[in-house]
Parts: structure tokens; sequence; C-alpha cells
């Protein structure tokens, strides 16, 4: 009988430990053996695979709860305190514990073409964290007593702005949808393809293209796919292009 891939998992898990047991009793003995400090090993990595290409949900719950959600786990921990995102309004284990579902949800859109699950995840974990806290800190801010309000503000003017910006959210969306069922289209290279799908996976936390930090945004493709500077500006580029024709649209429909 065929193994599933959870079974297949666990036994390819077996044949390693089996292996570095064998490799560590030929190796002679010089002092304490290390302690790997490794929480999100190459076995979390095939693990969630395992877990997205598995039918038995028995089978999913025991790779997830065995190999899974405790590095996910350490991942929202760590993100969480080194990057200070201390603006929410629940204590740092109830956020973790929003970071992990998170995470869960987002568990079947892994796929090995997206690169390293690791960078891939964090990548998504930070995003969150970042939109979140800024969330948070601007209602924060938003409870400041009204003598703190600048009188000077233009209210009109604000209102037209907030109405141009609740519209290009609006079309950004659609966009990231369209790009997405239509990349084979869109971007001419295959080598391109994986690029455009990691631009895609991070601008779905941002709010516009546009505003994205450009050296954080290479930073966090390279993280993902392991590219050069120049296929991420070319992607980048065609994405823009396509971006700013079909808003042009979407604004000329709108007037009709």
């Amino acid at each position: 009988m065929k193994n599933s891939p959870v079974e297949l998992f666990y036994k390819n898990v077996q044949l390693k430990q089996q292996r570095a047991v064998v490799e560590a009793a030929n190796k002679p003995r010089r002092g304490r053996p290390r302690k790997n400090k490794l929480y999100f090993t190459q076995d979390t990595e095939d693990a969630i695979i395992a877990y997205n290409t598995e039918e038995s949900h028995e089978l999913r719950n025991k790779v997830f709860n065995d190999y899974i959600y405790k590095p996910l786990k350490k991942m929202a921990e760590n993100l969480i305190h080194r990057y200070k995102f201390y603006h929410f309004d629940a204590a740092s284990k109830d956020v973790e514990h929003e970071v992990i579902a998170f995470l869960l949800e987002k568990l079947p859109k892994y796929t090995q073409d997206k690169g390293k699950a690791f960078s891939y995840f964090s990548i998504v974990a930070k995003n969150y964290l970042i939109q979140n806290n800024y969330k948070h800190y601007n209602r924060k801010k938003g409870k400041a007593p009204v003598l703190e309000i600048d009188r000077t503000r233009n209210i009109v003017n604000e209102l037209v702005l907030n109405e141009y910006r609740s519209e290009v959210q609006d079309f950004y969306h659609l966009f990231i949808e369209h790009c997405e069922k239509n990349i084979d289209t869109i971007i001419k290279y295959k080598r391109d393809i994986p690029i455009a799908y990691a631009v895609l996976e991070i601008f779905k936390n941002c709010d516009n293209i546009e505003t994205y930090n450009k050296k954080a945004l290479y930073i966090m493709v390279r993280e993902m796919v392991n590219v050069k500077t120049q296929y991420i500006t070319r992607v980048v580029n065609i994405l823009k292009t396509e971006y700013k024709r079909l808003f042009e649209i979407y604004k000329d429909s709108k007037l009709r």
C-alpha cells in the first residue's frame, strides 16, 4: 500500500534520525555535543509540504502539532520582540496566537517554487505584524484629546484624499487577483514567474504598489526566490506598467 505524504515524511525523518545516530557513534567524542539552535529546519519545511498535500485530516493535525506548530510559535515570538511590535491591545502571548492563526491560514499557499519556507513565512508574519501594529498605533493616537488635533487641517481635502485612497485600495485587490490569474500572459519569461508570485505575495500586505519601500521589497523578494536584482527590477516594472494601465481603465469605467 502506498504511503500518504505525511506517512512518507515520518519515514524519512526516522531514517534521518537513524543515520544521525550511526554517524554520531562513529565520530570521536570531543567534549559535549552541540545543541541545534535552529527552530525552523528542513524538517519543518518538509512537514509543511506534507501537510499541504495530505488528505487525511488526522494525519494533517498530527504533523502540524509535532513539527509545524512550535516553529511557527517561535517565529512569531522572535518577530514580535526583535522588531518591538508592542502597540497591540492584547498581551504578547495573545498576539503570538493571532500570528500563528494567520500563518495557519496561509500554509496551503506555500509551494517550493516560492523559495525557502522560513523566508516565506517570516515575511508573511512580519507583514501581518507591521500592518496590525500600525493600525493599533493609529487607534491609540485617535484616542488622544481633541485639543491635540491640528486646527489647521483642511477637512475637505482630507475627505477627498480618503475617498481616493479607498478607490485605490478597492482596485488594488482586484489588480492582484487579475495578475495571479493571468501571470502566464503578463510575465514573458518562465524564470520570472516565481519572482512575480513573490512580489504579489508581498503586495497583498500593502495598500498601494506605489508606496512600497523599494529597498525592503527587493530584500524580501531575494529572501523568497534568491535571484539577482536586475530580474526583480524587470518584474516590478512589468507589474507597475500593468497596474497603471488597468487603473486608467478602472477609473474610466467608474466615471461612466
